[in-house]
């Protein structure tokens, strides 16, 4: 993917399949995300977002049963949470990490920071950092961004400075990355080649798109879409031998019919030799550590071109 300021962020070819290696001689990497927001605007969390019936089902119910499922199947997961919310799920986010899953900030309320100034948009990183940080009792080492279906264009809940105020604040890795399959560099400065690792991120295997019954009415509920691309995607990348990587929200997957589709995937990918399922954290260490940008980040000029009134 060509380099571009302040929208792509990889190189100019990615890996090739017999390039990647894996800790252990694995095969594939298994990367489970559950998003633990609630927001629904860009504006991120308000009140009324955490009153309704699906954070009541969610951070309940839903939660409970999909932690239950991660256990019987041994995954282990990043849980993405707005900092403004982790103070409310203490208890349940000091658990998550004791037994050995990773936490991370999903922004400070789950907003577009597209608008804010630099210092703003600081300000509130900063704030984000010292709540998780007292809440997990460590900092975080991952920040999450994730698009949302009205995104204008990719990942539009960074701005142009996020990236490099991710790096200025000692963060180890993004979460919010379009631009590739695999682990990637989204480079802040062209000129000082500073860049952050990024991890894939993809709409399509993100159960929010599919699962939107009982929310939005009948009919909008494609659960077998959802699982026949996770199979689809798992088994591709299974024998490239590259990353596969899925979203899940409590309040979405955590519905009894919907469970079973999820533990049908894990039982499938359970007959696969060679998994190594990873939180975001031990892949950004492995991929720092094998990859570093210092020789795998080979950047050249775009040949794209803006024109007046480009999103690009």
């Amino acid at each position: 993917m060509p380099w571009k300021q302040n929208y792509t962020a990889s190189d100019e070819v990615s890996l090739k399949d017999d390039e990647i290696n894996w800790p252990g001689d694995r095969r594939c990497c298994v990367a489970v995300n559950v998003d633990l927001s609630l927001a629904r605007a860009p504006d991120g969390l308000v009140p009324s977002d955490l009153s309704d019936y699906r954070a009541m089902f969610g951070l309940h119910e839903g939660m409970n049963q999909l932690l239950a499922t991660l256990e019987r199947y041994n995954i282990k997961a990043t849980f993405t949470v707005p900092a403004a919310m982790a103070n409310m799920l203490k208890d349940t986010l000091r658990e998550l990490n004791a037994n050995g899953h990773e936490v991370a900030p999903h922004g400070f309320k789950h907003e577009d920071v597209t608008a804010l100034s630099r210092e703003d948009e600081k300000a509130r990183m900063e704030l984000a950092t010292e709540i998780m940080t007292d809440v997990l009792g460590r900092r975080p080492r991952g920040w999450y961004s994730l698009p949302r279906q009205s995104d204008p264009f990719a990942v539009g809940t960074i701005s142009p400075n996020t990236a490099e105020l991710l790096i200025e604040a000692g963060y180890s890795y993004m979460g919010s990355g379009l631009s590739d399959d695999i682990p990637h560099y989204w480079v802040a400065d062209f000129e000082k080649r500073t860049a952050i690792l990024t991890l894939p991120y993809f709409y399509h295997f993100d159960d929010q798109f599919f699962l939107l019954f009982p929310a939005k009415g009948t009919g909008l509920e494609n659960a077998d879409t959802l699982i026949a691309n996770w199979r689809a995607e798992f088994d591709a990348q299974y024998k490239r031998g590259r990353h596969f990587n899925m979203t899940l929200h409590p309040h979405a997957i955590g519905w009894a019919h919907r469970l079973k589709l999820l533990e049908d995937f894990f039982s499938h990918i359970r007959g696969f030799p060679g998994i190594w399922n990873a939180t975001g954290a031990q892949i950004a260490d492995h991929w720092q550590q094998n990859y570093p940008a210092s020789t795998h980040l080979r950047l050249e000029e775009s040949i794209w071109r803006d024109y007046p009134g480009s999103l690009s």
